[in-house]
């Protein structure tokens, strides 16, 4: 003869309230935590539009670092999110191209930094834009973003640099679709 187990043979009734407080207690904590997390330190976000194509597809989800910035210098070559400058009301996802004092020159989809042409292995042949620009010097705190998606993005050629109080994090993280999940460069 087997002998079988159910949960109520194992927890007496005298327990329960004490369980039930446990777990409200576990989950309690956790709702805070979460909420501290992403309120304070990652943010998740949904990447709406091509413009950074092939790295960030349309409707993929992403988690930023909104504390980074905070101890951390922005860098050439990060995928930041800020508002847009002529709405803050939209947010934006662009890479780093130009930092504070940067003179920058487009020639033919050619991007040049302070007369030195950037290496962009993001950036696919297929997705160049080959249009030429005015150069431009970047303001202090100020940055000049870029898609990658080149043909596709409205970024500070059309806008112009944006100022570091509209960035309020970085690119962190993919989760969404699962085969994508995973830290981004």
């Amino acid at each position: 003869m087997k002998a079988v187990l159910s949960s109520q043979s194992l927890t007496s009734h005298t327990d329960r309230p004490q369980l039930v407080k446990a777990w409200m207690r576990d989950l309690c904590i956790s709702i805070v935590v979460s909420a501290f997390i992403i309120l304070f330190l990652y943010q998740p976000v949904k990447v709406e539009g091509t413009s950074m194509l092939p790295g960030l597809e349309d409707q993929e989800r992403i988690f930023i670092n909104k504390f980074l910035y905070k101890f951390e210098p922005i860098e050439r070559g990060d995928v930041v999110v800020f508002r847009y400058p002529r709405d803050p009301s939209k947010s934006y996802i662009k890479r780093v191209i130009g930092m504070p004092g940067d003179v920058i020159r487009i020639e033919h989809g050619r991007v040049y930094v302070n007369g030195v042409q950037l290496a962009e292995d993001y950036v696919p042949r297929n997705f160049l834009d080959e249009r030429s620009f005015t150069p431009v010097t970047v303001p202090e705190r100020a940055y000049y973003v870029m898609g990658d998606h080149r043909s596709m993005s409205n970024d500070s050629r059309e806008f112009g640099p944006v100022g570091e109080e509209f960035i309020y994090g970085k690119a962190v993280f993919a989760y969404w679709p699962v085969d994508k999940a995973g830290r981004l460069r």
